[in-house]
């Protein structure tokens, strides 16, 4: 499908798998709207598509988790920009690596909010619009955490498997459409996710990638684009991303 012209909205793309989409979709001539907290990086995001590219970008400043924020943030979009086609669920994030019966109730919350309440909100603010205008495509970034938990993550591999969940029921509810829905699960890909889980231990999160290569950013924007491409009448429900060394969750061959 021809995506030239279109406009695809990013959710938490100043950095990792979300600046990476940003990148991939600009760079075959898409209006990109960057999504994102941190001014800075939103900045420096902006900078490099238009310096790279030279295609239209819009930045909101918000945090997913504040409804309102982002229902004023949407609002604001100029007649130019409301028409989105492509919304790009990335917004997501994992703290601490504690047990259940000890972890911290505050950044569950954080976790709850952002993977599960802030997807939930950006489809409900703008999918009415796509099915408007008959056409869209909504991609969740999901994870293999989804799929079963792992020692220590339960409550974000919750989150990610309400993401999958959220998916297919989205799904459903649009078959009568030509809408689409994907859900990007992807596997370990080294970003900033490890070092925003172990709250800025840098030597830890080095450590979560070490004796192996995993996936990098660039990889699933490569697969998101791929869904986004694809012709109207093929829909990618679902799609598992792996580094090579990478069965499941927990089982990576790491060359130590």
């Amino acid at each position: 499908m021809d995506m030239k012209g279109k406009t695809v909205l990013i959710t938490g793309a100043g950095s990792g798998i979300g600046a990476a989409c940003a990148l991939r979709f600009a760079s075959e001539g898409c209006r990109v709207i960057l999504n994102g907290r941190n001014a800075g990086r939103l900045a420096e995001v902006e900078e490099e598509i238009r310096s790279r590219f030279g295609t239209e970008t819009l930045t909101l400043r918000f945090d997913v988790r504040d409804r309102k924020a982002a229902e004023e943030a949407l609002g604001s979009l100029p007649d130019e920009w409301r028409a989105i086609d492509v919304l790009v669920n990335n917004a997501g994030l994992a703290l601490g690596l504690d047990k259940e019966h000890e972890g911290n109730l505050d950044d569950w919350e954080t976790v709850i909010d952002t993977n599960i309440k802030g997807t939930l909100a950006m489809t409900r603010l703008i999918v009415p619009g796509m099915v408007e205008r008959g056409r869209g495509h909504i991609i969740n970034i999901g994870s293999i955490a989804g799929d079963a938990a792992y020692p220590g993550g339960s409550v974000y591999c919750a989150t990610k498997a309400a993401v999958k969940a959220l998916s297919d029921g989205l799904r459903i509810d649009l078959v009568d459409t030509p809408l689409r829905v994907t859900d990007i699960k992807p596997g370990q890909v080294e970003t900033d996710f490890s070092m925003v889980r172990f709250h800025g231990d840098a030597e830890r999160a080095a450590r979560v990638y070490e004796g192996y290569r995993p996936l990098e950013a660039a990889d699933i924007a490569e697969t998101v684009w791929f869904a986004a491409s694809m012709p109207e009448h093929v829909q990618i429900a679902e799609m598992l991303v792996l580094p090579t060394c990478q069965a499941t969750a927990g089982i990576i061959h790491k060359e130590l």
